[in-house]
């Protein structure tokens, strides 16, 4: 009998499709039923590393509906699991004339103990469901924007799991190596808790990957990347975390049209045998050469758009060009920015607006880095930028430049009517606030909405340092500095009007016509939710 290893996860969905994608023990035919509702689609697998995978696409939905399924594999139903305590899992299509609520947050440390990690906020939102009935307003999206694994930070398990594979001294230590080792990071993140594999089962579910999926300082800067080529090990983590990430996380962000035309997604489902070296091949390139592929994607559910942006693997670092986006990638994004929306959702696993401290910081650090203070202060910009983790929006002056370009001339109707909200939504940072920008004016109230951590808090003098650098005294001389180095004034200017908040949380954005409002939430214990914050975006 065929087995299910991780699965089932509902991800794409739109009005009328669904998409389920699982994880097999073998090779199979993936089947999701519900006879009384007439449903009943199919899908073989594919193999990728000794590994088996199937995506179930659904068509002829109806929308807003919510129907129950199970998995077949070989004609035995293998889900739901029996006794599992939990309701049925459904497919949930979108309303397109409904609210629209989507749930978000980011860096995931898992598993892990409450005295490590704190108490687990998805975790938590999931019993909140399971509990609540038709009192609890569900989401319809679940977005995580960044760090949904940690493959340099080790848990127990996954260095048990390590030391059965390799010596404790081969390299990379206490890290992910390849393609074999993420498959297990991914169990240990999304089968461990019961509670967090219903909800994906049940609640559709977008990603964009952060550093922490590949590892930390990802692309930071080119020198970064001419140090890792360098070590005989990275080939092999790179491959397999970018090859990992196309399986567990890329696949279910595309919709059934993007996935037809996918050059790779064919090719793996054409393979005759293990598809493996088809996907390093593949992750190399998208490695090496970014503009090569896509990772961010735009959808459309209603009067909102949603922009969820790469901002890893898609930057254009060279000897001599620096920027968050390659050139075709910005022309993308810069063609998905169009007003005739009500509302325009961008979102970036890191913040665009940052407290305004770091952000002249980062741009200072950027200056001197690429000279500004000359070759010794270059040298040294270059060591503080990785140690200080100085790669965000703000280090990348001229991409900074052109979506401020972009977002205003959206919000001031230069693109067609101006959408009532313009967010940003982020994570990355470990604590959550919400930012406004207060110039140049514009018809769309235009802000930051920052999500983080899911769970893995800031401690000690950590949180303390970024209690400091939020309030407002502090851009004063960071912003000083930054004109030493001969920064231009941003072309934005904003302030934090909620938060920080440093506790593990999960965000809801819910948009209904032309309002747009955010909860934030943390979790009291390992079943329940409290209030941490609330805002109205627009008026």
């Amino acid at each position: 009998m065929t087995a299910l290893v991780l699965g089932p996860h509902l991800r794409h969905v739109s009005a009328h499709t669904a998409t389920i994608w699982v994880e097999t023990d073998g090779p199979c035919e993936v089947r999701v039923v519900n006879a009384e509702h007439g449903l009943d689609a199919a899908a073989r697998t594919f193999t990728a590393h000794g590994h088996h995978y199937g995506l179930v696409e659904i068509d002829g939905l109806d929308a807003g509906a919510r129907i129950p399924y199970a998995v077949v594999l070989d004609e035995e139903t293998v889900w739901p699991e029996p006794g599992d305590g939990f309701p049925p899992s459904q497919i949930r299509t979108l309303d397109p004339e409904g609210e629209l609520r989507i749930s978000f947050g980011s860096c995931r440390r898992s598993p892990g103990t409450p005295e490590e990690f704190g108490h687990d906020a998805l975790a938590a939102f999931a019993h909140r469901l399971r509990a609540g009935g038709a009192d609890v307003a569900w989401p319809d999206i679940l977005l995580m924007v960044g760090d949904q694994v940690y493959a340099d930070e080790l848990s127990d398990d996954m260095r048990e799991f390590i030391r059965s594979r390799r010596g404790p001294d081969e390299p990379p230590v206490d890290e992910a190596a390849d393609f074999e080792d993420y498959t297990h990071l991914y169990k240990l993140a999304w089968l461990r808790d019961p509670a967090v594999r219903w909800l994906l089962s049940t609640v559709p579910t977008f990603t964009i990957f952060d550093d922490h999926d590949i590892r930390d300082d990802w692309n930071t800067s080119y020198p970064w990347r001419e140090e890792m080529w360098s070590q005989p090990w990275w080939k092999a983590r790179i491959t397999g975390g970018i090859g990992s990430y196309w399986v567990y996380q890329h696949l279910g962000n595309m919709s059934p049209r993007d996935r037809a035309s996918d050059p790779l997604y064919k090719a793996v489902l054409d393979a005759s045998g293990d598809a493996g070296p088809i996907l390093d091949e593949f992750a190399e390139q998208a490695d090496k050469e970014p503009a090569s592929t896509r990772w961010s994607y735009a959808h459309d559910w209603g009067g909102t758009r949603l922009i969820v942006v790469d901002s890893r693997c898609s930057r254009l670092l060279t000897a001599d060009r620096r920027g968050m986006l390659d050139d075709e990638e910005f022309r993308w994004l810069d063609e998905q920015c169009q007003g005739g929306m009500d509302h325009l959702l961008i979102a970036s696993s890191l913040p665009y607006l940052l407290p305004r401290a770091i952000h002249h910081a980062e741009a200072w650090n950027e200056a001197v880095a690429g000279g500004a203070w000359g070759r010794r202060g270059a040298a040294l910009g270059e060591k503080i930028r990785q140690a200080a983790d100085l790669e965000h929006w703000a280090a990348f002056e001229r991409s900074f430049r052109e979506v401020a370009g972009d977002v205003v001339a959206v919000g001031q109707g230069d693109r067609g009517p101006a959408p009532a909200s313009i967010s940003f939504l982020s994570g990355d940072i470990h604590y959550s606030y919400l930012a406004r920008v207060v110039a140049p004016e514009a018809r769309s109230e235009i802000t930051q909405i920052v999500c983080s951590p899911l769970r893995n808090p800031l401690i000690g003098k950590f949180r303390w340092a970024n209690k400091i650098v939020c309030s407002r005294a502090a851009a004063a001389p960071f912003r000083v500095l930054s004109m030493l180095a001969k920064v231009p004034a941003p072309p934005l200017r904003w302030r934090m009007t909620d938060g920080p908040w440093f506790d593990n949380a999960i965000a809801t954005v819910t948009l209904s016509g032309r309002e747009c409002d955010v909860r934030w939430e943390t979790p009291r214990d390992a079943t329940t939710l409290g209030e941490m914050g609330r805002a109205s975006i627009t008026p």
